[in-house]
């Protein structure tokens, strides 16, 4: 896999740090699919002395012992002066790995040329509360995210159309001549390997259906705020409210969705409303729905709804790279569909896939409660979608 120019930067910024004097773990999170072991795998060509690259992705997880003797081999192999590059993918497979590694790294610390390591992993959930747990001060995060529209752009040359139907998956851009295709893969070997894979194997989950049917439901209600009474009303055996919400971290942590908190001005406010559901990719949304592109072009409608829920990934996205968090805003009949803010600076953002003459009564009202925030109309007669996707989302704050 060819990676573009913002992905290679990540390879760039691990072999640096890997190079410091006193270096820290790196650990890199994110989607399966958006080349991260391709990114490690070119990390190790540039690196100067030996390397050993192991992974846990195996019918059985391995045991912690196989963290052990990776971690002796590399220590045998390093050189004088040329310490070993130690790759550990699908780490969070390993029952007990943070232990296993804080207790390696802390022993191999006063050493005069200790090894250099990266874990990979593609299950935020499990990785991060492992590290915050076990290996606080001893690692650096390096996410890699969904592919943007001009990460596909430049590597497969989609247009705008191309990438809000198709997404930002690279490994399945080769099949979109065939859509049935393409769209078997997303929901076979993407999304149902995440479930399978990053949640009921890492995680105990006594209703596996109803986790799978709140995944599609939230696809269904991509870009809605629905509360969980209501989801509870709509699923077959959904128990109760607190087992929704726990599905739904499950499904943020394998990089499925994401709910949305209220933009409340206050996080603790935002943390108990009713979330606004989106997809972290629109491939997840399209080729659930058995409908091709011509099909969505063809509904305004249904087509501005897909719109938005590309703005919504993509400030996701881009969210795990910059400093600012991702919130909707309602009040009463008024409404905006993105806040962003960060530190002291706020924005509003109104998705329109149409041309509209009157003012947004959402971000009149939003802009009244917080006048420090700066207001945005995406789409015709306000910010162009492409100049959107293609600006750095900071210079809107």
């Amino acid at each position: 896999m060819k990676l573009p120019e913002f992905k290679r930067h990540k390879v760039d910024v691990l072999f640096d740090r890997l190079l410091a004097s006193q270096p820290f773990i790196q650990v890199v999170t994110g989607p399966r699919q958006v080349g991260k072991t391709t990114a490690l795998l070119q990390v190790i060509e540039k690196w100067p002395g030996p390397t050993l690259f192991a992974t846990a992705d195996a019918p059985a997880p391995p045991a912690p012992e196989w963290i052990e003797q990776n971690w002796r081999t590399a220590e045998i192999k390093s050189e004088e002066q040329k310490p070993t590059l130690l790759v550990l993918d699908e780490i969070q497979k390993v029952h007990g790995w943070d232990e296993s590694v804080k207790y390696f790294r802390d022993q191999s610390k006063y050493q005069d040329n200790p090894i250099r390591v990266i874990l990979c992993g593609s299950s935020s959930l499990q990785i991060q509360t492992d590290l915050t747990e076990s290996l606080a001060g001893r690692f650096e995060l390096v996410p890699m995210t969904h592919w943007s529209y001009t990460e596909m752009r430049d590597c497969f040359d989609w247009d705008m159309n191309t990438y809000l139907y198709y997404g930002g998956y690279p490994g399945a851009a080769s099949l979109i001549q065939d859509p049935e295709r393409w769209a078997n893969y997303i929901q076979q070997s993407l999304v149902e390997t995440a479930i399978g894979k990053d949640i009921l194997l890492l995680h105990r989950v006594e209703k596996p259906a109803l986790l799978r049917q709140l995944y599609a439901l939230s696809c269904d209600y991509a870009g809605q705020v629905v509360s969980y009474q209501k989801l509870v009303g709509q699923l077959h055996d959904a128990g109760n409210t607190t087992t929704l919400a726990h599905y739904q971290r499950l499904l943020e942590g394998a990089f499925l969705i994401s709910g949305l908190p209220k933009w409340h001005g206050t996080q603790l406010r935002s943390r108990a409303s009713s979330p606004k559901w989106q997809p972290r990719n629109t491939a997840l949304v399209t080729s659930q729905s058995g409908l091709r592109l011509e099909q969505w072009r063809q509904d305004q409608a249904r087509w501005g709804r897909l719109v938005e829920i590309a703005v919504g990934t993509h400030l996701i996205n881009q969210a795990e790279e910059k400093d600012y968090t991702v919130h909707y805003w309602r009040e009463r009949n008024k409404e905006v569909d993105f806040i962003i803010s960060s530190k002291n600076r706020l924005a509003a953002l109104e998705v329109k896939s149409g041309a509209f003459t009157k003012p947004h009564a959402g971000l009149q009202l939003f802009q009244k409660r917080w006048p420090e925030a700066k207001t945005w109309i995406i789409g015709p007669n306000g910010l162009d979608l492409k100049d959107f996707f293609t600006t750095d989302l900071m210079e809107l704050l």
